[in-house]
């Protein structure tokens, strides 16, 4: 398997994480907390589409699924800009998703636009540098990586946070 199959087949796994992090749970309980300040279900799995949104537009050169739509409203949200980096207590409770059905919507949606531009990709497309910020340049590749890797670990905490809920 090539490394873009090898990306295909991770991203693909990710939809079944969300979706068994988050179906059939009420806006009460995807916005529910562990502890105060702590990571709720809902605001992990908007952060981890909001990410793959934003990088994954941003190498595309398009404008983010979140910003095509009412998605931000949706989420309580006025600022579709924001990503969750750095957020605090009060705007990790800030965000509060319509229902599971919005969380899985907006993700599906940023899903299938980054399946089907991964089906574009050459190898060749994989070594372009899409970040000179750092040393070493960041090229696509390492990007789409680093995408996976942080859905793929909000996506755990999502599980986990169920599982104490």
């Amino acid at each position: 398997m090539d490394a873009k199959g090898v990306l295909t087949e991770a991203f693909g796994r990710l939809p079944d994480l969300v979706e068994t992090a988050v179906r059939g749970l009420t806006p009460e309980q995807l916005r529910w907390q562990p502890a105060a300040g702590a990571n709720s279900i809902g605001w992990l799995v908007w952060h981890l589409t909001r990410v793959q949104d934003d990088h994954v537009a941003e190498v595309m050169g398009t404008e983010q699924v979140y910003a095509t739509g009412d998605w931000a409203a949706r989420f309580g949200l006025k600022d579709p800009s924001d990503t969750g980096y750095g957020h605090d207590a009060s705007q990790i409770t800030a965000v509060a998703p319509e229902s599971a059905q919005t969380l899985l919507d907006y993700y599906r949606a940023v899903h299938d636009r980054t399946v089907g531009y991964l089906a574009g990709l050459t190898e060749a497309d994989l070594d372009r540098v899409v970040d000179d910020n750092w040393d070493p340049p960041v090229t696509l590749g390492v990007r789409l990586i680093s995408v996976y890797d942080d859905d793929a670990q909000h996506a755990g905490q999502a599980a986990y946070v169920r599982g104490l809920l």
